[in-house]
């Protein structure tokens, strides 16, 4: 993919710029920029400050062996000491820490720093009492309730890594995990609630640590919170219930301080083919790097702003934005158990009018589903307390933007489209809501700090105007620091493609506007070669996303004998495009073809479109477009075990059959 090869479709020129009030008293101000390219070290030694150390550190950054980062060396520092105990310490134990939600009505908890600090104390002092010692793996498989909080900040304050597995996971997805990284300890819950119903959690776990003796590896204790009061078998040698042992243990606990590259925490990702990788973060440079960016992307005012990231815990927008960054800053946020839908579609609207909340961060996914049910849910609720809102976990169409920006944020609030990954562990490009006038679908430029470049083949800058490969051309303080176990692994994922220019590179293409500023293409295997033409998926779907009658779409290449590859779109249609749930005419489908041709040119126009009612998805929303390959290809469909709902293949398939579809 050179930078004459991966065309540059869309244009786009609207550009909000920040709200005046928010600008004056912005967090981070253009200045920032010029002053973190003068000297980077002293930019980022500058925000660990922000941050109490036991032990000032004697290097910033020693990147004497790369890609093997260590930063702030020879400090030490605790996380939990850092998210909780300080802010305690500082008088703020009364103020509120979590609005924790659960999904059924009524189930709410409100959780201050204080009594944070003795959750967190009394955890710390069970797991030692259960024989966890520093450096020891605990993996944690809970719901979203304050419980997965506390264990992984208890495994923070007692220097034991852990690894959060998502609830949703199979036994042997959990087991391939607990073997790779030697848990020998897993906190898990008897269930959890998923869209009003019970979902069991514990059966999975007693498979998994039989699934994970046969791989070499013992669990000597199950930590088990009642959420949900199901039956569940036991083993008294080897359960233990949490309100017996946790609750029970002293909440005075001693803090110690660990090397600023003691491991925090391992998460795995990308374990659809093959051996799951497992992405090892440390200590002090991840708590730099997150407490930052959760500073400055939001704009945090933590006296006066409720935040809420909907991320689950078990990926790491919710490791970064929901725990370590947050909490390190001391913010009141809102933590929620459910599904947007459970029990009506204006959940979410709910809470963000009952509990006042400010900021506001979601995923592209979510904001389309919102786009198909209706601007009339959201519009039944008080948002005017929305500041800033935020985008995670895919490039962000510019009509979902717009639409979020819009019908979330009353047409008044900054939109701040971030980009980072699992590896990066903090944002590294995004817009600055009280700097960047803001373009609908761009991330922008690269934050204070951040080196990020847009390069060929041959790892050379591509010129405005084009797109290439996105690469990070400096070590930044959060990075992953290695691959647990796999070092060669490591090396050879993320930095053998362009080792001679020492760049980062995780698959992900980009192009570069007229401005410069930067615009995510999503995954480099995703682009596909149309007639010698490299054409992004990303671009495509999002011009069939401003259609008015489509709320998302995913697009696939699938083998062409005329064109090499061809243009195959999957739509899901706004709940007001239809009456009556018919299907959708021939003439609609043509429509939309002619749509894309109209916006991108004829090289983009689809060869075929599906009307689908679901489109096959992560639980972190990312869509599987492996998957609607196989169905334009009219292939068996492969793994669908990392789906949030694996019935949707069926669905699809189903419509694919009935001919839901459009060919020349």
């Amino acid at each position: 993919m050179s930078d004459q090869t991966l065309s540059n479709l869309l244009q786009e020129n609207r550009r909000f710029e920040p709200p005046a009030d928010l600008a004056a008293d912005a967090n981070v101000k253009e200045e920032a920029y010029a002053r973190s390219d003068a000297d980077r070290e002293a930019f980022w030694a500058e925000q660990a400050e922000r941050l109490d150390w036991d032990q000032k550190w004697d290097r910033v950054l020693d990147w004497d062996n790369p890609p093997f980062a260590k930063w702030f060396v020879g400090g030490r520092i605790n996380a939990a000491y850092n998210c909780v105990d300080r802010h305690v310490l500082a008088g703020r134990g009364d103020k509120v820490a979590i609005h924790w939600v659960g999904e059924p009505a009524n189930d709410t908890r409100t959780i201050t720093y204080a009594d944070l600090l003795g959750m967190v104390s009394q955890a710390a002092n069970t797991l030692t009492d259960l024989g966890v010692q520093k450096g020891d793996r605990v993996a944690i498989y809970l719901p979203m309730i304050p419980e997965v909080v506390v264990a992984m900040l208890a495994c923070a304050r007692i220097g034991a890594p852990h690894t959060v597995v998502f609830g949703g996971f199979s036994a042997d997805a959990l087991a391939n995990r607990v073997a790779d990284c030697e848990a020998k300890v897993i906190i898990t819950a008897d269930g959890g609630y998923r869209r009003g119903a019970v979902s069991a959690l514990k059966p999975a776990v007693d498979e998994a640590v039989a699934k994970a003796a046969e791989l070499g590896q013992r669990v000597d204790k199950v930590l088990v919170v009642r959420r949900t009061g199901q039956e569940v078998d036991w083993d008294d040698s080897r359960d233990v219930w949490w309100h017996d042992s946790v609750e029970q243990a002293s909440t005075e606990h001693d803090c110690e301080f660990f090397d600023s590259e003691h491991p925090l925490y391992v998460m795995y990702t990308s374990g659809t083919t093959g051996k799951p990788k497992g992405i090892l973060h440390t200590t002090g440079g991840y708590l730099v790097g997150t407490s930052y960016t959760h500073w400055a992307v939001f704009d945090l005012k933590a006296d006066t702003d409720v935040y809420w990231c909907t991320a689950d815990v078990g990926w790491v927008t919710g490791h970064s934005y929901m725990v370590y960054g947050p909490l390190s800053n001391a913010v009141t946020q809102v933590v929620y158990e459910g599904t947007p839908d459970s029990p009506h579609k204006g959940r979410w609207w709910e809470i963000i009018q009952d509990y006042g909340v400010t900021i506001f961060y979601t995923a592209p996914t979510a904001i389309r589903t919102f786009m198909k049910w209706g601007s009339d849910i959201p519009a039944k609720f008080d948002l005017s307390s929305v500041r800033v809102l935020g985008s995670v976990g895919e490039p962000i169409n510019p009509e979902a933007y717009v639409w979020y920006r819009e019908t979330i944020g009353g047409s008044r609030v900054p939109v701040v489209d971030t980009w980072w990954q699992t590896e990066t562990g903090q944002i590294m490009i995004s817009p600055l809501p009280g700097v960047t006038h803001g373009k609908p679908g761009s991330a922008m430029r690269p934050l204070p700090g951040v080196g990020a470049e847009v390069v060929n083949d041959d790892g050379e800058p591509v010129p405005n105007g084009s797109g290439g490969f996105l690469v990070l051309t400096k070590p930044w303080p959060a990075m992953l620091r290695t691959l647990w176990g796999d070092d060669e692994r490591f090396k050879e994922t993320y930095w053998a493609r362009f080792a001679d220019q020492g760049f980062y590179f995780a698959g992900d293409g980009a192009k570069k506007d007229d401005d410069g500023d930067l615009w995510l293409l999503g995954r480099v295997d995703d682009v596909m070669n149309v007639s010698g033409h490299r054409l992004s998926t990303t671009e495509i779907e999002s011009a069939l996303v401003s259609h008015p009658k489509v709320a998302e779409a995913a697009v696939v290449g699938a083998a062409d004998e005329m064109t090499g590859q061809a243009v195959c779109a999957f739509v899901i249609l706004r709940e007001s495009a239809l009456e009556g749930g018919e299907a959708a005419p021939d003439e609609l489908i043509e429509e939309l073809r002619k749509h894309v041709q109209k916006e991108i040119g004829a090289i983009a126009k689809p060869r075929q479109i599906m009307i689908v009612p679901e489109l096959p998805k992560t639980r972190s929303g990312k869509i599987m477009r492996r998957l609607l390959k196989d169905v334009a290809e009219h292939r068996e469909v492969g793994d669908v075990t990392t789906l949030a709902d694996s019935t949707v293949m069926d669905l699809i398939k189903k419509k694919e059959g009935a001919g839901a579809s459009s060919e020349e």
